[in-house]
C-alpha cells in the first residue's frame, strides 16, 4: 500500500482524514420540507456559509475553500441548494421567487446546524442569494462576500445566458464534473430551465432581481469582480458596490467568472483578511 505523506496527518488534528486530506464531513438535514446536503470543515468560532452558483454544489464549486480556508479561525459550511448536487430530490425548478426560497433555505440550514450568526460567501447565483439573505435576515449575518453576482438582468445578460443554454456547447472542463454529478439529461434540462427562469427578470422594470434590497444590507460587505468575467459584466459589481453603503470592491484584472478556483490562494487570503 502507498503510505500517505507524514505531513498529511498534521492537517487533521482529530478524526480520520476525509476526501480532501483534511476532515470534511458530509451530511443531510431536513429544512423547509427538503433534505439539504452540506459539507462542513474547521472548528473556528466564525461560521461561514459558501453558496454555490447555478447548477453548483459545495463539492463542484468550493474545493479549494473547503480544503484550504483557515480551520482554526473558521467553521466552513458549503451547501447544495434544493434540486442541486446531493439535495435531490426534489428536482430543481425556478419559480419567480427561487432566489428568495434559496435565501430562506440557506439561513434556515445554518440555524438548524445551531449557528447563531454567520458570514456568507456567495458566488454567481449564490451571490444573489447571499445579497437577499443579508438584506432580509440582518441580525443573523456577520459579514458578506459576493463575486460574479448581479442585482438585475439586462438585455445583454439575456443574450449571454442564451449563449450558455445548450450544455453540449460548454467546454469539457466545465461540463464534466457536472455531468458526473447529474447525468447529461438532468444537467441539460435544468440548465435550460435556469435560463428561462433568470430571463424572466428581464421582463420586470429595470430587470430587477433584488435592487431594492441592497440599501437594507448593513453588514460589512466585500465585492470581488474578475475583469475578464465573460458571464457578468463589471457594471453589475459596480452597481452592487454603489448601493451597499460602506462596501469594499476588489477588481482582479485576470479573474474570470471562477476566480475563486483559478486564483484560489489569492482569493482565500483576501477573503480571510476581510472576515477577521
Amino acid at each position: 500500500l502507498l503510505q500517505p505523506p507524514a505531513r498529511a496527518k498534521s492537517l487533521t488534528p482529530r478524526g480520520p482524514a476525509a476526501s480532501y486530506g483534511t476532515s470534511i464531513t458530509s451530511a443531510k438535514i431536513q429544512v423547509n420540507g427538503v433534505h439539504l446536503h452540506y459539507q462542513q470543515t474547521g472548528e473556528g468560532s466564525h461560521a461561514v456559509l459558501l453558496l454555490p452558483g447555478m447548477l453548483g454544489s459545495g463539492q463542484t464549486d468550493f474545493g479549494p475553500q473547503l480544503k484550504s480556508m483557515n480551520k482554526q479561525l473558521f467553521t466552513v459550511v458549503a451547501w447544495d441548494p434544493r434540486g442541486y448536487g446531493q439535495s435531490i430530490p426534489p428536482s430543481r425548478d425556478f419559480p419567480p421567487d427561487f432566489f428568495e426560497r434559496d435565501a430562506k433555505d440557506a439561513v434556515d440550514l445554518m440555524q438548524a446546524l445551531k449557528f447563531k450568526k454567520f458570514s456568507l460567501l456567495g458566488w454567481s447565483d449564490g451571490g444573489i442569494t447571499a445579497l437577499i439573505a443579508a438584506a432580509k435576515y440582518p441580525t443573523l449575518i456577520h459579514k458578506l462576500v459576493v463575486w460574479g453576482a448581479n442585482a438585475n438582468v439586462t438585455q445583454e445578460d439575456v443574450r449571454i445566458y442564451n449563449g450558455i443554454r445548450d450544455v453540449s456547447k460548454w467546454s469539457e472542463k466545465v461540463k464534466k464534473p457536472l455531468e458526473e454529478m447529474y447525468g447529461h439529461k438532468y444537467l441539460a434540462k435544468t440548465c435550460e430551465a435556469w435560463v428561462d427562469g433568470i430571463c424572466h427578470f428581464a421582463e420586470k422594470s429595470d430587470g430587477n432581481i433584488c435592487q431594492e434590497l441592497l440599501p437594507d444590507i448593513k453588514c460589512p460587505t466585500f465585492i470581488i469582480h474578475g475583469e475578464k468575467d465573460p458571464l457578468v459584466p463589471r457594471a453589475h459589481a459596480e452597481y452592487i458596490h454603489k448601493h451597499i453603503k460602506g462596501s469594499r470592491m476588489l477588481l482582479m484584472p485576470e479573474g474570470k467568472h471562477n476566480l475563486h478556483l483559478r486564483f484560489a490562494e489569492d482569493f482565500n487570503r483576501q477573503v480571510e483578511d476581510f472576515l477577521q
